[in-house]
């Protein structure tokens, strides 16, 4: 069992931005995100706890300028709870275990894959490829990772 958290340590070497947009609620800019454009094979976990949260498999461009997944890669390490700040009601995703800010779902993703947008800052997630998720503790997750041919 894997032993996700939020710690102070982990904390303290967010950069400004990754702090901002997790512990703060922030938003990065659309367009912005250093994920947003990556297409390379692998997960997506929690930049605070290391929760693994999405798949390169469910990611896809909706346009919308954050990096975007059809689906959480264990729905167990994604909270969704309603937001009604800034005027408008809108679900907000969070990590379970670290209770970092990711982004927020929305019902207008391909509905062949279930119809979500699940629409996530960059400064939330660290990147892991597939080659360095067995050494990370992630190869429970290799199924979801799928190679294109």
């Amino acid at each position: 069992m894997n032993n996700y958290q939020k710690s102070k340590e982990v904390i303290s070497t967010l950069t400004a931005e990754q702090f901002r947009v997790t512990q703060e609620n922030g938003t990065e800019r659309p367009g912005t995100g250093e994920l947003l454009n990556n297409t390379s094979l692998g997960i997506y976990v929690d930049i605070v706890s290391g929760e693994p949260l999405f798949a390169s498999s469910a990611k896809y461009e909706s346009g919308c300028g954050w990096p975007s997944f059809t689906k959480a890669i264990d729905p167990v390490n994604v909270n969704e709870i309603t937001d009604t700040t800034h005027g408008m009601t809108r679900t907000e995703v969070r990590s379970t275990h670290g209770d970092s800010h990711l982004g927020h779902v929305f019902p207008d993703g391909p509905q062949d894959q279930g119809g979500l947008r699940y629409c996530i800052n960059s400064a939330s997630l660290r990147f892991v490829p597939k080659g360095e998720m067995v050494s990370e503790g992630y190869e429970a997750y290799l199924n979801q990772v799928e190679d294109i041919s």
